[in-house]
């Protein structure tokens, strides 16, 4: 089993984003006691998360959204990047937080909620909020991508799958092969370590999901290793962040923080675990 290195050298970063660019991070002071992470999804970046982590920020917590490797460039950039770099990456900002807080709890949307996922089952989380978490795709042919790469380089985006007109996440143009195959390597093992996430799990699953397969969340349901609470979704699509039931997603969320800074476990109601290192560790 692996465990957050830090022996995967990133390519060349690119110039940091403006502040007020889609592809620029986030990070929102406060001094309460939560400390939230919020990641974004393959081939999208912090805008896609922005108004989720305000939403917990308003709330009381201080709140961290990085860009994540490959990211926030160019596609061929993320065809260049392996799954170890996002996790590695992510686990330095658990870390960064969990020396100021008492609470600390990871979000993420699509891969980023398979990454909070895989997160909890390493270092000590508190809990997570996995929207439409990718253990799973829906494309089939998403299978081949390790064969495919080398002569097919790039595909459609599988971005903006938001049931909103007019509304964008600012992914990636297009969706690298090699990325994808990436991702694949990610999913697997991510499913593998799932009974080593002890922390209470808030899943919410859009009901039309044309990214992510109902796959995903039912890995989720019957493998975790802790307390899982599932939301329904029934009017949004995968980006759920920026569709028709983002007031739920931050409603619910905010409240699940709640719980974990009052000493409650946020599935159950019962006093809740001091936060410990997943089974794996």
């Amino acid at each position: 089993m692996t465990h957050p290195v830090d022996d995967h050298r990133p390519p060349a970063p690119a110039a940091p984003a403006a502040a007020d660019s889609p592809a620029a991070p986030f990070r929102y002071r406060a001094e309460g006691p939560a400390g939230v992470l919020v990641l974004h999804g393959f081939t999208g970046v912090p805008f896609s998360v922005r108004p989720w982590g305000r939403a917990l920020h308003e709330a009381g917590a201080e709140v961290l959204g990085p860009v994540l490797p490959g990211h926030g460039t160019r596609w061929e950039d993320l065809a260049a990047v392996r799954w170890e770099q996002w996790r590695d990456h992510a686990a330095r900002h658990v870390r960064e937080l969990r020396a100021r807080h008492d609470v600390v709890v990871v979000c993420g949307l699509s891969m980023g909620g398979a990454l909070a996922l895989h997160l909890a089952a390493l270092l000590p989380v508190d809990g997570v909020v996995a929207l439409n978490p990718a253990l799973s795709l829906v494309s089939r042919t998403a299978r081949f991508a390790p064969a495919l790469h080398r002569a097919v380089p790039s595909v459609a985006s599988v971005g903006d799958d938001i049931s909103l007109p007019g509304v964008t996440e600012h992914a990636y143009p297009r969706t690298p092969v090699a990325g994808v195959a990436e991702l694949g390597r990610f999913m697997a093992r991510t499913r593998r370590l799932l009974p080593a996430v002890t922390a209470p799990v808030l899943l919410l699953r859009s009901q039309h999901d044309h990214v992510v397969s109902d796959a995903s969340h039912a890995h989720v349901l019957r493998r975790a290793g802790g307390d899982v609470e599932i939301v329904r979704l029934t009017e949004s699509f995968h980006v759920a962040t920026l569709d028709r039931e983002a007031d739920v997603l931050h409603a619910r969320s905010v409240r699940f923080v709640g719980d974990l800074v009052a000493g409650r476990n946020p599935v159950t109601g019962v006093p809740r675990r001091p936060a410990a290192p997943g089974a794996g560790r």
